[in-house]
C-alpha cells in the first residue's frame, strides 16, 4: 500500500484543494455551505485525478526516473511499470465517474475534458515546450472554473482562472528556462528560440495575468478590499523582471503570488 501511496504523491492535491474551496466562496459567497456535496466531490476528484496524473507519469518516465527519480516505486523496482499505468488510468477513470455526482452538465464536462489533457500532456505534448506548458496551465485554471461551475456560478471565476492560466504558462516557460540543461529529449521553448527571448514570453504572460485582474475592478464585481489584488500583481512583474537573472527565483514568486491573489479574490466576496 506504501508504494501505492508514493506513485500517487497525494500530498501534490493540496493546492488543488485549495483552488476549489476559495474559487467555490468567490463564486457562492456565504452561500457557499448549500452546496457542501458538491464541493466535498469535486475535492475527492481534484485528489483522485492528481493521484492519477501521477500514477501516468510515473510510467510514461519511467526509464527517465532512473537517474532522477531513482527511489520512486517504478524505477526502484518495487512495482510494475504496467501496474502504474493501470492505477493511473483506472483512478482517472474513477474522477469522470464521479462528477457524474454534481448533475451539472458543465461540471462533467469539466473533469472530462481535464482527463483528455492529461492523457494528451503525458503522452504526446509534454515533449514539445510550450504546447507542454500551455496544457498545464489550462488544467490549473479548469480547477477554478471547477469550483465555480459546482456552485452554480462559473461565470464568477473566470477571471480568477484566465488570470491563473496566463500567469501559470509564464511560470511553466520560466521552469523550463531553469531546466533547460536537464531537459534531455524535450523540445522546450527556451531549446528552440533561446533563453532570453523565452523569458521575453514568459515575462508577457506574467504581466497579462495582472492586466486581467484588472477587469474585476472595472466592472464592479468585488468589494474595494479585492483592490489589494495590487499586491499579488507587484509581485508577478517583479517576477517577470528578474527571470532574466534568477529564473529559480522568478517562478518560486510567481506560485506564492497565486496564493496571494485568491485571498484578494477571497477579501474582494466578503
Amino acid at each position: 500500500m506504501n508504494k501505492y501511496l508514493e506513485l500517487f504523491r497525494l500530498q501534490n492535491g493540496a493546492i488543488g484543494v485549495i483552488g476549489i474551496l476559495a474559487s467555490s466562496f468567490i463564486a457562492a459567497g456565504r452561500d457557499v455551505t448549500d452546496h457542501w456535496l458538491n464541493i466535498v466531490v469535486a475535492i475527492a476528484i481534484i485528489i483522485i485525478f492528481m493521484g492519477g496524473g501521477n500514477a501516468l507519469n510515473d510510467y510514461i518516465d519511467r526509464d527517465i526516473d532512473k537517474m532522477s527519480h531513482p527511489d520512486r516505486p517504478v524505477p526502484s523496482g518495487r512495482m510494475k511499470a504496467e501496474h502504474a499505468l493501470y492505477a493511473g488510468c483506472m483512478m482517472l477513470f474513477v474522477s469522470v465517474l464521479m462528477s457524474i455526482v454534481f448533475r451539472d452538465l458543465v461540471s462533467i464536462f469539466i473533469v472530462i475534458i481535464a482527463c483528455v489533457l492529461m492523457f494528451a500532456y503525458e503522452l504526446a505534448l509534454k515533449q514539445r515546450g510550450l504546447a507542454g506548458n500551455v496544457t498545464i496551465a489550462v488544467q490549473t485554471g479548469m480547477i477554478f472554473l471547477l469550483g465555480g461551475a459546482i456552485v452554480d456560478n462559473i461565470s464568477g471565476v473566470y477571471v480568477l482562472a484566465g488570470m491563473a492560466t496566463l500567469v501559470n504558462i509564464g511560470r511553466e516557460i520560466t521552469k523550463d528556462i531553469e531546466d533547460m540543461e536537464g531537459d534531455v529529449g524535450r523540445s522546450t521553448l527556451p531549446m528552440r528560440i533561446g533563453k532570453r527571448n523565452a523569458g521575453i514570453v514568459a515575462a508577457i504572460f506574467f504581466i497579462a495575468g495582472p492586466i486581467l485582474s484588472v477587469w474585476p475592478i472595472i466592472d464592479g464585481m468585488f468589494s474595494s478590499l479585492y483592490l489589494t489584488v495590487i499586491i499579488p500583481d507587484a509581485m508577478f512583474i517583479y517576477a517577470s523582471y528578474i527571470l532574466f537573472d534568477d529564473p529559480h527565483k522568478a517562478q518560486k514568486i510567481a506560485k506564492f503570488a497565486m496564493l496571494v491573489a485568491l485571498g484578494a479574490f477571497i477579501l474582494g466576496v466578503i
